[in-house]
Formats: structure tokens, C-alpha cells, sequence
């Protein structure tokens, strides 16, 4: 399946699944990959006329805006660009578990891009990620198993691996 027929593709509203006003809800970590990589992605979307949100859009800081949990509901498939850095931010992680519940609950697709870091680091939580999660077990109990569960099932699943810029 090309991925412009999926993401161009219409289908009727439901009352189980919400309006999908976004094609792609672009995940990712500003300092690592915004103004490069995911800069590039993102034009190379919208100018496939594929209807792209980028979380950038709604401001910074740790926690993930009400607002921003809406567009990952109302979008059709969310592209996560998985970062050096990505698992440094708990409102990454927690948009992250967001994007995996859609998955699941509303069938949405997950097109996970692994930039500069190894898929089975994000899978088990080793390298640098595990020293973030070790921080993160001392302070953030109640989130770090969603968070572990998230991370493991978007590694799973088939994405790209790029180790080159």
C-alpha cells in the first residue's frame, strides 16, 4: 500500500471513532530532530498534501496539554521520530502511551522512525534510555509501567531505522 492512498484515503465517521480532522500526528523531540529531520518530514508531508500536525504546535513543558490529546484522537496515524533525547521528556512518553491507546482502541496506524538510535534500545529500555528510566522509577512510579509498555509495543512494530542524517 503506498502510503499516500492510506493517508488520502477517506472513511465515514462512526460513532466509536472520533472526526479525524489530521492524516499524521508527528511525535518527536524538538532539540534532537525539529529543525532537521522532522523539519523535512514534515514539508515532505504537506507537500503530498498528506494533513500533518506537529506537536511543537501546542507549546513546551512537561505536561501534555487536554488540547493535544484531542488532535492525537482526531488523527488517522501518528509517526513517531524516536530520538537520542525522546525518552528524556515525560510529555513525549506520555503522548507516546496516548498514540498506543489510539492504536488499540481506535485503530489508528503508528509509524515509528528510529533517528539515530538503536530499535531495541527503545525496546527493552537499555543504553541511555535505561538511565532515564532509572531516574524516572525513583520519582514517576505511577507513569513508568505505561510508559515501559508503550515504548516496547511501538519498537515492535515495523518503522525505519536511519542512522545517517
Amino acid at each position: 500500500m503506498s502510503s499516500t492512498s492510506y493517508f488520502t484515503a477517506s472513511s465515514s465517521s462512526t460513532p466509536s471513532s472520533p472526526h479525524r480532522i489530521h492524516d499524521v500526528f508527528l511525535s518527536f523531540r524538538g532539540g534532537d530532530t525539529g529543525f532537521t529531520f522532522t523539519e523535512h518530514l514534515y514539508k515532505a508531508l504537506v507537500g503530498r498534501g498528506i494533513r500533518t500536525f506537529r506537536d511543537d504546535k501546542m507549546g513546551s513543558g512537561e505536561g501534555v496539554a487536554p488540547e493535544l490529546l484531542k488532535v492525537i484522537e482526531e488523527s488517522r496515524s501518528s509517526v513517531i521520530v524516536f530520538s537520542e533525547n525522546y525518552f528524556h521528556s515525560r510529555r513525549c512518553l506520555d503522548e507516546l502511551v496516548k498514540i498506543m491507546e489510539c492504536q488499540k482502541d481506535l485503530g489508528q496506524a503508528v509509524f515509528p522512525i528510529f533517528y539515530h538510535v538503536d530499535p531495541s534500545h527503545v525496546r527493552k529500555q537499555t543504553g541511555s534510555f535505561g538511565e532515564a528510566f532509572a531516574d524516572y522509577e525513583e520519582n514517576w512510579k505511577d507513569k513508568v509501567g505505561r510508559w515501559r509498555t508503550a515504548l516496547t509495543e511501538a519498537a515492535n512494530l515495523s518503522g525505519w531505522h536511519l542512522l545517517d542524517g
